[in-house]
C-alpha cells in the first residue's frame, strides 16, 4: 500500500464510484456493491483498507455519525457472511459509534441533519470551465435526510439534481448571465452557477430556516454571500421571497436574464402565486432580444420537475396559459452529461425539464 494505506486509484471507477457514493451518503448497499466490484467479487482486506483510509476517516461524526454507524453495521455483517476477515480498525470504529452516538432522548430520528459531499463527475476533462480539478466538482451539503421533517427546503431532491447537471451539460447558456432561481432550497443549484460563471446569482426561498441554511452551504463552498443592495462581483445574493407577498417593486428589482427552478410545481395553493411572480418578472425583462432570452426578448425560464399530481400540473398548465406565457417540455430535446454516475439512489428518468417564457 501507499503512503495513505491505499493501494488502488481513487481517481477511476469502481474506487472512485464507491468513495464517492459515501460521501454522498448513498445507501449502504450501494457502497458495498462498488467494494465487490472493487476487490472481484469480495471485500478483501485491500479494500476494507481503502475504506477506512478514504471513507471512514474522511467523515464528520458530528454530521455523518449516524450513517457511519449503519455502513459500518452493514458492512461488517457482508465480510462476515462470506467468511472474510475484518479489519481491527472497522470493528473498533463501530464500536467507537454505537458507544458515542446514542440519542438524548432514545429518539431514532435525532441525528437526521447530515453533511453530504456530492461529487459531480465529468465524463472527460472540460476546457470551457477554469477550475483546479476539471474532472471532478465537489460540493459540500447541510441537509435532512429526512423529507417528512419540517420544511422541504433541507432536502436534495431529484429535480435539484436533473437542473444541476443540466447546467453542468450546458453551461454556455448560463455563463455571463444573471440567473434567479425559486426555490433554492440547500442552495445547490446556485452553486452550479457559480461554477459555470453565471455574471450574477440570486437564490430566493420563502422559508427563513431554509435560507438560513442555504446560507450555510454557501459559505461552506467558500461561497460568498450578500443581498441585492450589496452589488460584489464574486457574491451570491440571498433573497427571501414569500411567493404570496413579492410586491412587484421586489421582482422588478430581481431582473433576471434567466429565471430557474427545481420541483416549484407541487402545491396547488401556491401556484396561482408562482405564475404571477414568474408573470412579472418574465414582462420586467422585456429588452431587445438577447441569447439568453426568447425571440420576443423575454427571460427564459427553465423548471425541471417530478409529475407526482397530474391534476396539480393540468392547474399549473391552465394557470400558465391564461397569463400568456407558454410552456415547452425540452426534455426530449436536451442531453444530459452523467455527472453522478455512482448516485443509484437519483432516477433521472423520473424528471422532466420544462421551459416557460413569454
Amino acid at each position: 500500500m501507499d503512503g495513505e494505506g491505499n493501494e488502488f486509484n481513487t481517481s477511476v471507477p469502481p474506487c472512485s464510484f464507491m468513495i464517492s457514493a459515501f460521501l454522498g451518503m448513498e445507501p449502504a448497499e450501494v457502497v458495498i456493491a462498488f467494494a465487490r466490484d472493487l476487490g472481484g467479487g469480495s471485500i478483501t482486506q485491500s479494500v476494507q483498507g481503502c475504506i477506512w483510509h478514504s471513507c471512514i476517516r474522511k467523515a464528520d461524526l458530528e454530521w455523518q455519525g449516524t450513517y457511519l454507524k449503519r455502513f459500518l453495521k452493514k458492512l461488517i455483517a457482508e465480510i462476515e457472511s462470506t467468511g472474510g476477515v475484518v479489519l481491527d480498525e472497522l470493528y473498533e470504529h463501530y464500536a467507537s459509534c454505537v458507544i458515542g452516538l446514542k440519542d438524548p432522548d432514545g429518539s431514532t430520528n435525532y441525528y437526521t441533519r447530515v453533511l453530504k459531499r456530492l461529487s459531480f463527475i465529468f465524463p472527460e476533462p472540460s476546457g470551457d470551465i477554469c477550475c483546479q480539478n476539471p474532472q471532478r466538482f465537489e460540493v459540500q451539503l447541510r441537509c435532512s435526510m429526512n423529507m417528512l421533517e419540517g420544511n422541504t427546503g433541507c432536502s436534495i431532491w431529484p429535480s435539484s439534481l436533473f437542473l444541476s447537471e443540466f447546467i453542468l451539460s450546458y453551461p454556455e447558456k448560463f455563463a455571463g448571465k444573471r440567473c434567479l432561481e425559486l426555490g433554492s432550497g440547500v442552495g445547490l443549484v446556485g452553486i452550479c452557477l457559480c461554477y459555470v460563471k453565471a455574471v450574477k446569482v440570486i437564490l430566493s426561498d420563502g422559508d427563513l430556516s431554509t435560507l438560513a441554511n442555504m446560507k450555510a452551504n454557501l459559505e461552506l463552498n467558500n461561497i460568498s454571500t450578500g443581498n441585492l443592495a450589496s452589488d460584489h462581483q464574486n457574491q451570491v445574493h440571498c433573497v427571501h421571497l414569500p411567493w404570496e407577498s413579492a410586491s412587484e417593486n421586489d421582482l422588478h428589482l430581481l431582473a433576471p436574464d434567466i429565471i430557474v427552478g427545481a420541483d416549484i410545481i407541487y402545491d396547488k395553493s401556491c401556484l396561482p402565486h408562482l405564475v404571477r411572480l414568474l408573470t412579472t418578472v418574465i414582462n420586467c425583462r422585456h429588452l431587445p432580444s438577447k441569447p439568453e432570452h426568447d425571440s420576443a426578448g423575454f427571460p427564459v425560464v427553465y423548471v425541471a420537475s417530478v409529475i407526482r399530481s397530474v391534476d396539480t400540473f393540468e392547474c399549473f398548465l391552465a394557470l400558465v396559459k391564461e397569463a400568456n406565457l407558454v410552456v415547452s417540455d425540452i426534455t426530449g430535446d436536451i442531453s444530459l452529461s452523467n455527472f453522478l454516475p455512482y448516485m443509484c439512489s437519483y432516477q433521472r428518468s423520473d424528471v422532466r425539464m420544462f421551459s416557460i417564457h413569454g
